[in-house]
């Protein structure tokens, strides 16, 4: 019996380029990588070894980021990080993504949701004004079910925050967090996510290689 074959879902690719050019918090360790072996007589292969911090390009933070008896990325349920999710234009909202920035999506939530605030995310350059999340939005989402939030810049809360409101929300809340994603080609609406960190069993977080499917 013939099948016709399977139509694949379209798929995008949310996670920027990581290299050594790549922009991380000031302070934080860049992504470094050297040849420990190269293929030559005697040596079939060639192998790298790689620094970096685990913030660098899209990546997951852990609750031992923000909390010092938080669990380390490898303790932390993958559900999260899979499954529906919806994609929220907010772009050139300003310092914080409010309550009213959003307000035109929420309607009927999946439980993971995803803030785009760039027309172009910035994968070359630290940008200090990044946009964060407004801790009561925070709060909002997760009123509504939502476990994971996730935004296109370097962090949930502004660059300069000592206090991170945003990030004790999630601590408080039990909710997960995606950042440095790149929203730029991916129109507002819902999707499956993918975007399973790595078992690290003592890291604050874990880079990911972030997709979304077309449902």
């Amino acid at each position: 019996m013939h099948r016709a074959p399977a139509t694949a879902r379209p798929l995008w690719d949310i996670s920027p380029p990581v290299h050594a050019g790549s922009p991380v918090f000031p302070g934080d360790t860049p992504y470094q990588a050297q040849w420990t072996a190269t293929i030559a007589p005697g040596c079939p292969v060639n192998v790298s070894a790689l620094t970096l911090s685990p913030h660098v390009g899209a990546h997951a933070d852990a609750p031992l980021h923000y909390d010092p008896a938080g669990e380390a990325i490898g303790a932390v349920p993958l559900e999260p990080f899979l499954g529906p999710c919806r994609v929220v234009h907010a772009i050139g909202c300003g310092p914080l993504v409010e309550w009213r920035h959003i307000a035109h999506a929420v309607q009927g939530l999946p439980p993971r949701v995803l803030v785009r605030t760039y027309a172009r995310m910035p994968v070359d350059r630290w940008d200090a004004g990044l946009a964060a999340y407004a801790p009561e939005t925070v709060e909002r989402l997760a009123d509504l079910g939502v476990m994971l939030i996730g935004i296109d810049t370097a962090s949930i809360d502004p660059a300069d925050s000592k206090a991170l409101p945003s990030h004790q929300v999630i601590r408080r809340r039990g909710l997960r967090v995606l950042e440095n994603l790149v929203l730029d080609a991916v129109p507002e609406g819902d999707y499956e996510l993918i975007a399973l960190p790595l078992k690290l069993t003592t890291a604050d977080a874990s880079p990911v290689r972030a997709v979304l499917r077309a449902l």
